[in-house]
């Protein structure tokens, strides 16, 4: 079977519309449920009362059920006296009236007498204090329309009213089958050999679709083979499936034959869509069911899964696609966006000094972590060539919005001791939320200077005096008060596979010919320490194999060298530790927080400050090897814009 290529790539718009049109009057069978079991599933049919409710008269106070008329001239100078069970009957809120009477007088109102006599002081009107027949539902009304979700209230009318079952739609049932030769079952993950992939995407979009309202129907991972592929989407039409979800095989690789066979055993709509992630989504009808191919990327599948499956499960219950909540924010960077591709940038969100900033984060398709980690999408265009730094944006949330103002925004150098305060914050307090951005130490203090987080991580190594980070402050913070907090002292030195085969001592070896490196991006201080490293034993990176192979994190790192991929990387010994690697070590260096005096005050940062100079903080991060947290904490200077000035109380208690 041939691949099948784009032959006509469509916009985000048009697909949407041509996949609305072509299945947006869908819908799944009609079922009847108990109303007891009938929570957020969708009316079928409108619901009319049974009975009414109440459906009897009922005293809707504790006191005297009485005939008004017999009350009528009663007042504070002519008291009138009422015969308790001839005239004046006690009843309780709820009681149905005596036969006779038409009103309740409070307890309140009344005075007794005698066991037998009660005074009044003012008369009572017909149907004070009474529940009517039918006041809250009359029967025969309507009570409910059809395509109406169920809330908790709801089902208490229903059966408040006589229904003890409704018809629903079904949910939709949707079989989702993930493909590729390369997948292993999650359960054996550690059994993965290079070339293989553990197969996830499955549980994600069975988790979305259930999500959204729908039955999951997940299928085990099948090969690339297209008589198999086959079969399996003749098996998806002819099952109890409303809707049929391939995953991967949709692009337009050597083993993508997806798109052919839909065109062979059905109707394709479209194949390519113009948006990024999720260009090589696939939709068309199979034997009468519409069916979607996902791509392989988690990402992809992610964003493509919400622009066309998600407004399809609505549908398909009588429903419009509900909105999603949106933000302005300003951007926190320039993002250039290819012209004539409508992009989902992922971002992290939070307010700094009363603005909403957000931050990019990783693009690639295949990042599944940009998501976990991200606050909010947005989407660019497919007409704009990208957002300005500053640029006002709008913001698709994928948090609760007033989860924002509990989310501290720290931008700058990696390190793995981040991770350990993200946990910690959120151990103290569950609504603490931190995002960080990894941009490089430098990257971090100009986020500072343009108000856009809470506080950057920095280890900037002044080569002339072997400080940290002041210099840099002083140059790139010019009339901005900040202070230097620091976190921890790190061992950074050369990371090697284990047993060390290629025999690398220091930075000599990187300029050997059989040695490929891999280094830390541009503007990241561990960039910095390599160069100034470099410059004490007189050489430039002219001839070190690997130089210009940039990573985020030391962790990005440490993981090219475990896969064979680089033979050795400059990055802290805790990456080392963390993934068996050996470590050859080449300095100590200080890595500092650097808060602005703006923030300071803020919960969040007053938050995170108490929780790295706990005991429970030193301790784990000390577990994690290759750290001295034991002054953690300390405040090593304050900047006030124009010069340093040692802190009055260097523990910032």
């Amino acid at each position: 079977m041939k691949r099948k290529i784009y032959l006509e790539m469509h916009t985000l718009a048009e697909a949407r519309n041509k996949w609305r049109r072509a299945v947006q009057d869908r819908r799944t069978a009609v079922e009847e449920l108990p109303v007891i079991s009938a929570l957020g599933r969708v009316l079928a049919r409108p619901v009319t009362a049974r009975l009414s409710v109440p459906h009897y008269h009922g005293a809707a106070m504790d006191g005297y059920a009485v005939k008004a008329s017999d009350t009528f001239g009663a007042s504070a100078v002519r008291p009138k006296h009422l015969t308790i069970g001839q005239q004046a009957f006690a009843v309780d809120t709820g009681d149905p009236l005596p036969q006779g009477t038409d009103a309740v007088i409070m307890i309140e109102h009344v005075d007794p007498v005698d066991a037998h006599t009660l005074e009044i002081r003012s008369a009572a009107f017909p149907w004070q204090h009474v529940r009517k027949v039918g006041e809250d539902i009359v029967a025969g009304e309507l009570l409910l329309p059809q395509q109406h979700r169920l809330r908790p209230a709801d089902l208490g009318a229903l059966l408040a009213a006589g229904v003890s079952t409704v018809s629903v739609y079904a949910k939709p049932r949707v079989w989702i089958q993930p493909t590729g030769s390369e997948l292993v079952p999650a359960q054996d993950a550690a059994k993965a050999a290079p070339g293989q992939i553990v197969e996830f995407n499955g549980t994600v979009i069975a988790a979305m679709v259930t999500q959204e309202g729908g039955l999951a129907l997940l299928q085990a991972g099948i090969a690339d083979d297209p008589s198999t592929l086959r079969a399996s989407m003749q098996q998806a039409a002819a099952s109890e499936a409303d809707l049929i979800i391939f995953n991967a095989g949709s692009s337009a690789g050597s083993e993508d034959y997806t798109a052919s066979l839909v065109q062979d055993l059905g109707t394709l709509l479209v194949h390519g869509v113009t948006m990024m992630p999720g260009k090589p989504v696939l939709l068309g009808i199979l034997e009468g069911k519409p069916f979607v191919g996902l791509p392989g990327y988690p990402v992809s599948a992610i964003v493509a899964f919400e622009q066309f499956v998600r407004p399809l499960l609505y549908w398909m219950q009588g429903l419009a696609e509900p909105g999603w909540t949106t933000v302005e924010a300003e951007m926190g960077r320039k993002m250039p966006s290819k012209l004539g591709l409508e992009e989902f940038l992922r971002v992290v969100v939070g307010r700094v000094q009363d603005r909403l900033v957000a931050m990019p984060l990783q693009r690639g398709a295949g990042v599944i972590t940009s998501l976990v980690r991200a606050d909010g999408l947005v989407q660019i265009p497919q007409e704009s060539e990208g957002i300005n730094e500053g640029e006002a944006v709008r913001v698709r949330l994928l948090r609760a919005e007033e989860d924002l103002e509990h989310t501290l925004v720290m931008i700058g150098s990696h390190d793995n001791t981040v991770d350990v305060m993200a946990s910690e914050l959120k151990r103290v307090d569950s609504r603490l939320h931190l995002s960080s951005s990894n941009v490089g130490s430098l990257g971090g203090l100009l986020a500072l200077k343009r108000g856009q987080a809470h506080c950057a991580g920095a280890h900037l190594l002044d080569t002339a005096t072997g400080d940290y980070n002041r210099s840099y402050v002083e140059r790139h913070l010019q009339g901005i008060p900040v202070r230097l907090v620091q976190l921890v002292r790190r061992r950074q030195g050369l990371v090697v596979a284990p047993g060390n085969p290629k025999k690398i001592q220091s930075v000599h070896d990187l300029f050997r010919p059989d040695v490929r490196f891999v280094n830390r991006q541009t503007g990241s201080g561990t960039r910095i320490l390599l160069d100034y490293e470099l410059a004490k034993i007189g050489r430039s990176p002219e001839g070190l194999q690997g130089y210009d192979w940039e990573e985020y994190t030391h962790m990005a790192v440490a993981v090219n060298v475990l896969s064979g991929s680089a033979d050795c990387g400059m990055a802290i010994y805790a990456a080392a530790k963390a993934l068996g690697l050996d470590f050859v070590p080449v300095c100590e260096e200080r890595y500092d927080l650097v808060v602005p005096e703006a923030c300071w005050n803020d919960a969040k940062i007053q938050a995170l400050l108490r929780v790295i100079v706990s005991e429970r903080f030193r301790r784990l991060v000390e577990a994690m090897g290759g750290y001295d947290p034991s002054h953690s904490g300390t405040i090593v200077g304050i900047w006030n814009g124009a010069a340093w000035r040692e802190a009055d109380d260097p523990r910032g208690d």
